[in-house]
């Protein structure tokens, strides 16, 4: 049968993911075809022809982003630091946004004059933060936090993935990060603590690929989008060992009220609030005290 030239099919791909209204159709397009014919999106050009069934296979991928279902449960993975964890229905898909995050967690460590260096990662989900911090930092023990049992399976599933690959394994927990009875044997040993929690305020208007995708117990958390964030401090002032770190991503509209619940906490100094790439409040960080500073 006669093969087909893969340009002309990206180019189909992209005006029928633009009429589908996916934010970035090129791009994605070209990350799906990359994904199935096995080669960097960088080298797409190194492969001018494909056989008919490889196309047919394309299309069938387009065509589920069309109907806006997330590309990472297309393609099956998420990317977050120099690692990809297995993602689809029932875990939240790894914003971008999370690098910021991620780097400001490995260069504190650098600062952590104590080996091994304690990490907390809260709010789980697919286990990505924690995972690519162990996997930055193999002296590291570090441990990570989920509620949704769907989401801990995938966190579960990645952990045994990145162990069988030589990894530092991850201690995961089930639990609440709001219960103040959670992990009390960590009570003042931890160095950092991330989390990326549900942050939306109830209402938002949101993308159909998250909306109707991601968990809505990973995207909401009632009106102000902080009814996780404000006793999940509480709990991160326990954790915490004198001189240790913690950062938190947030909702573009509620960093005021995140560094309000870290401020009015006497025991954590040195609150900032951290921007994303565009330009948008997007975490707060702040350090634990030995006592108000």
């Amino acid at each position: 049968m006669t093969r087909v030239p893969l340009r002309l099919a990206i180019v189909d791909a992209t005006a029928t993911l633009t009429a589908a209204g996916v934010g970035s159709p090129r791009a994605d397009a070209e990350i799906l075809a990359s994904h199935i014919v096995g080669v960097p999106r960088t080298r797409l050009g190194l492969v001018p022809l494909v056989e008919p069934e490889v196309l047919d296979a394309y299309r069938s991928m387009v065509a589920q982003r069309a109907k806006r279902i997330p590309l990472q449960y297309i393609i099956g993975t998420s990317s977050l630091g120099e690692i990809d964890v297995e993602v689809g229905p029932g875990v939240f898909v790894p914003r971008p946004e999370t690098e910021l995050l991620l780097a400001w967690a490995l260069a504190f460590l650098e600062n952590v004059n104590r080996h091994p260096p304690v990490v907390l990662d809260l709010c789980t989900g697919s286990g990505a933060l924690a995972l690519a911090v162990a996997h930055a930092r193999p002296d590291a023990v570090v441990h990570a936090v989920e509620k949704e049992p769907h989401a801990l399976a995938w966190a579960r599933r990645n952990s045994d993935l990145f162990a069988a690959q030589g990894d530092t394994p991850i201690h995961l927990h089930h639990g609440d990060v709001t219960d103040r009875t959670l992990l009390t044997v960590l009570d003042g040993s931890v160095d950092v603590i991330v989390a990326n929690p549900p942050y939306i305020p109830v209402g938002a208007v949101l993308e159909p690929e998250v909306a109707d995708h991601d968990p809505h117990s990973a995207l909401f958390a009632g009106v102000d989008g902080l009814s996780v964030i404000k006793p999940m401090v509480a709990n991160a002032a326990r954790w915490l060992r004198v001189g240790g770190g913690v950062g938190v991503e947030h909702d573009d509209s509620n960093g005021d009220g995140v560094v309000e619940s870290f401020t009015e906490r006497k025991v954590f100094a040195d609150v900032a609030e951290h921007v994303d790439l565009a330009g948008r409040p997007r975490f707060v960080v702040a350090r634990r005290a030995a006592r108000a500073e």
